[in-house]
């Protein structure tokens, strides 16, 4: 049986879980690579141009752990939700990347709503290439919806909940491949939850809201993701204590649409921009140093 491979990096924090409950209602073998570890860093940094941002590295480290594990992995191609709401060029330009670095079966699809290419319609070309019926395909298509929407709406009420609690609350402003990355984000975010502070996280809310938001921000920016992390900080400004930027160096949608936000807000904030060679001791310093502000802050 074909096994697929799914690397746990970039695309896999938007689509994962829902990938997983297809494949298991189709029958379909996977592996997903582990956690984010060192190894796996320098794997991608092995085989990456300097330009590239770390999580690009990271998810390129992924697809070299898993090229001789299975027969097929998956990297999408994804290009934009409608002629405003478009991708990084990483998004774009992965399934090329991977296509030519390294030597896989890459099983992909697009998503390009300007050419009505849908992610229903992706979800049906690999399970088609997969040898799967049509019927099968529609089934575990509909299942893995289903649960999908189901997560995604209990996500909101939880954050909806920490949003409205008494407790010191800081939003996350970052792409969810970084804020839930082993290597990247998991550490602070565990660093925030010793302090006892309600994490609000900016991918957990309805981006068919945040996104209309981030229009008080900039109504020339049309990066998707990004719009999302600016809207959902309108959305929250006033029930927040603080902002925390996590970003991967060199991202370029971040490096602009970050800083759009800060100059605009009246809240404490602290940006990380986080490089392979940065140590946590210098990010917890930080993060202690942002917390005694916004303390003090409230203590006022």
């Amino acid at each position: 049986m074909d096994k697929v491979g799914i690397p746990r990096g970039l695309f896999y924090y938007y689509y994962g879980d829902l990938w997983k409950c297809f494949f298991d209602k189709l029958g379909v073998s996977y592996i997903v690579s582990p956690n984010t570890n060192k190894e796996i860093m320098d794997r991608g940094i092995k085989v990456s141009n300097d330009e590239m941002c770390l999580s690009f590295k990271v998810f390129l480290g992924h697809v070299d752990y898993l090229k001789d594990k299975c027969d097929y992995i998956l990297v999408p191609r994804i290009s934009n939700f409608g002629i405003s709401n478009q991708t990084c060029t990483n998004f774009l330009g992965a399934y090329d990347i991977v296509n030519n670095l390294f030597d896989v079966n890459v099983l992909n699809y697009n998503i390009d709503l300007d050419k009505r290419e849908t992610l229903k319609k992706g979800l049906f070309k690999i399970g088609r290439e997969l040898g799967k019926s049509f019927l099968d395909i529609k089934f575990a298509y509909l299942y893995a919806m289903d649960k999908y929407k189901e997560k995604v709406k209990k996500d909101i009420e939880i954050n909806m909940e920490r949003l409205n609690s008494k407790n010191t609350k800081i939003l996350i402003v970052s792409h969810p491949y970084n804020t839930y990355d082993n290597l990247i984000g998991m550490d602070i975010v565990k660093y925030l939850n010793s302090q006892n502070v309600d994490i609000i996280y900016c991918d957990k809310f309805d981006d068919s809201i945040t996104s209309k938001l981030s229009k008080k921000i900039s109504h020339d920016l049309y990066f998707k993701y990004s719009k999302n992390n600016l809207g959902a900080a309108i959305y929250s400004l006033d029930k927040i204590d603080g902002i925390l930027f996590i970003s991967s160096f060199p991202c370029g949608p971040d490096s602009l649409a970050n800083e759009l936000l800060m100059r605009k807000i009246k809240k404490p904030y602290v940006n990380l921009i986080i490089d392979g060679d940065m140590s946590f001791t210098g990010i917890e310093t930080r993060l202690e140093s942002f917390l005694d502000v916004i303390r003090r802050n409230a203590c006022v």
